[in-house]
């Protein structure tokens, strides 16, 4: 008998939300966004291809896999990332809701005031103050009015579990902060246009135990009103923040591919892939 791995589904989101219970099937969720045969290569070599994955809204989908799976791949091309890579190509198709996300007439810096991404390490503007991080996403956007850029400071800030913490002192640098409260800012920057997903590479992989705890309870929290996706090597923690999960595998010839995307609960306990299963229960990865 294959032994399962020692990691608890019981602190999955669906399992403590009897509400999400009658909707976890991904299929049945209304989705935010949809790649459909997505592929992406650099140089003309492929690193990612055939994905196609449906974003459910308000909720949050763990991307899971081997290093080299193409993951972050994925990630990045649902907000075209990828523009800034030389050499770079996305075929196939991602829509945000009615928008084509590739198409001609898409403004990449408009798009990603819809789709934040929050990078691996915490990364803020070194020579801004806090307050001046959070809002500079919508200066650049053109917004000038100090009332609406103050109320948009705190209201992303408390969405980001930091106002308490950071109130008194806006104008300090945001060097001053530790990386926990750091990676919350760069949260903050990112909710601060009001996008309708927030992309997460390994948000926590650079922070101690309690403050990946504190992110992580952030996560389920802004999931009530933003669509998450999360890049983690991290199983204990695609169990304990994801309602769905998403499995890519590199083939023979190193091209990541999608091998199954399901629910969180049943990924972890009865993948129908038998690769998927290889590697939750470590035997491979």
């Amino acid at each position: 008998m294959t032994e399962r791995p020692l990691i608890s589904v019981r602190g999955t989101r669906a399992l403590n939300n009897p509400d999400r219970l009658q909707a976890r099937r991904l299929e049945d969720r209304e989705a935010v966004a949809v790649l459909d045969d997505v592929g992406v290569s650099f140089g003309g070599v492929p690193a990612v291809g055939g994905v196609t994955l449906r974003v459910p809204q308000h909720s949050i989908l763990a991307l899971i896999g081997p290093s080299g799976s193409g993951k972050t791949t994925v990630l990045r091309a649902i907000n075209r990332m990828h523009d800034r890579t030389r050499g770079s190509r996305v075929t196939g198709s991602v829509t945000l809701g009615d928008l084509d996300v590739y198409g001609p007439r898409t403004d990449p810096v408009v798009l990603r005031s819809r789709i934040g991404m929050v990078f691996q390490r915490p990364n803020p503007f070194p020579t801004m103050n806090i307050y001046q991080n959070v809002i500079s996403g919508l200066r650049f956007a053109g917004v000038r009015r100090k009332a609406l850029l103050d109320e948009a400071a705190e209201s992303a800030l408390i969405s980001a579990g930091l106002w308490e913490e950071v109130r008194h002192r806006l104008h300090s640098p945001v060097t001053s902060l530790s990386g926990g409260q750091q990676q919350r800012v760069c949260i903050a920057r990112a909710l601060a246009v009001e996008p309708e997903v927030l992309l997460m590479d390994e948000p926590t992989s650079a922070l101690d135990p309690a403050a990946t705890l504190r992110i992580e309870q952030l996560l389920t929290e802004l999931s009530e009103r933003v669509s998450i996706v999360i890049v983690t090597h991290n199983m204990q923690q695609a169990a304990r923040v994801s309602e769905y999960c998403a499995f890519l595998l590199p083939d023979e010839d190193r091209v990541g591919r999608l091998i199954e995307v399901g629910d969180t609960e049943t990924i972890f306990t009865t993948p129908s892939d038998g690769r998927t299963d290889d590697y939750i229960t470590g035997r491979f990865g």
